[in-house]
């Protein structure tokens, strides 16, 4: 969708929208409902870089969509807390109900606007439903410019043909009560939903076998090389792959075309093998360790392709601990000579875009 008639829908679903416009003329498009990054825009205008519910197109539907009692995933880029099985499954140990705690999406987040950022706060409590304990946090997210990373490169000129939009996301976590002799631990996890049907990149600092979390990947879906894990993401029903902080590069890519033209998105992100990742596959509860995720989504809930990360957890005790994690986006739209020679400078020399 255009950023326009994204705004107009928006607005008479009666989901006010703010926009943060970035020095190089592009906007970034924010529904403080959910505090979901909805929308990535190029300075010459043209389709979102991210993918949105197709529920959004129109103001009718828009409207029967957040008016239903279902989990209300507009798209995007959202902020949810890890472990995931001691959050989302609240009749733990049965893993059969799935549900998105709504005090953390969609939360309550306030805006708090500044001349160069938007910034979004969320008070909510939280409750494992493996230890049975509560937590109450803070959840902070200040959407910034991010300029572009190619432009002090020498032969920048050659990417006047290149759209360009970014963004930097500040997320912090505060724990501001947590129940005595609490051993839990919760971290940062943020999802980056993209169109369905592209190739996603991960450079790694050796060959690292990723965790297949649940569903049946096609085996020529994943490529695995000594330093980068390209994972095809285009497979019906639903998939998801674990990459491992000691592995993980702290930059991951996702590549797909719309006629013609190609997109390259990229999240850059901070990796700390010596942190916590407390985020384990829903089959082995002590398999720690996991910093990047990636899940392929072709089903009722929507098709799009799913890029996650994690930051390292806090202790629940002692109250007061908190947590910050700084990461940009970056999107770029050209021809496809254009975006193989960006994934060659950002990403890895070692794939190569297929006909």
């Amino acid at each position: 969708m255009l950023k326009e008639e994204l705004v107009t829908v928006l607005r008479g679903a009666g989901k006010p929208v703010e926009t943060l416009t970035v020095p190089d003329g592009g906007a970034v498009l924010i529904l403080p409902y959910g505090a979901r990054i909805l929308g990535l825009f190029a300075p010459a205008g043209g389709e979102n870089f991210l993918w949105t519910n197709p529920a959004l197109e129109k103001t009718a539907t828009a409207q029967a969509f957040f008016a239903g009692e279902q989990w209300h995933n507009s798209g995007g880029d959202r902020t949810w807390l890890a472990p995931e099985v001691d959050f989302f499954f609240p009749k733990f140990p049965d893993m059969q109900t799935y549900f998105q705690p709504r005090g953390l999406d969609p939360g309550n987040y306030r805006v708090v606007s500044g001349p160069d950022r938007i910034e979004l706060i969320n008070h909510l409590t939280i409750k494992s439903y493996r230890s049975q304990n509560e937590m109450e946090l803070r959840i902070s997210k200040s959407v910034l410019p991010a300029a572009n990373p190619l432009r002090d490169e020498h032969d920048f000129a050659d990417w006047a043909q290149v759209q360009y939009a970014g963004y930097t996301l500040h997320t912090s976590l505060t724990i501001l009560r947590s129940s005595p002799g609490s051993k839990d631990r919760v971290g940062l996890w943020n999802l980056l939903q993209m169109p369905h049907g592209g190739d996603l990149l991960a450079p790694t600092c050796s060959r690292s076998e990723p965790k297949v979390y649940f569903g049946q990947i096609p085996p020529a879906d994943l490529l695995i090389e000594d330093q980068l894990l390209t994972y095809k993401m285009r497979a019906g029903g639903g998939q998801k792959i674990g990459v491992r902080a000691v592995a993980a590069a702290g930059r991951v890519g996702y590549v797909y075309h719309r006629g013609d033209q190609w997109v390259l998105l990229l999240r850059n992100f901070t990796v700390n093998p010596s942190g916590h990742y407390v985020d384990v596959p829903w089959d082995d509860f002590t398999d720690y360790g996991y910093a990047i995720q990636a899940c392929n989504v072709n089903t009722d809930l929507g098709s799009f392709s799913e890029l996650e990360y994690h930051a390292p957890a806090l202790d629940a005790r002692p109250v007061g601990a908190a947590c910050q994690d700084i990461a940009q986006v970056w999107a770029y739209r050209g021809s496809r000579e254009m975006i193989q020679r960006t994934i060659a400078r950002l990403l890895s020399p070692l794939y190569h875009i297929s006909a």
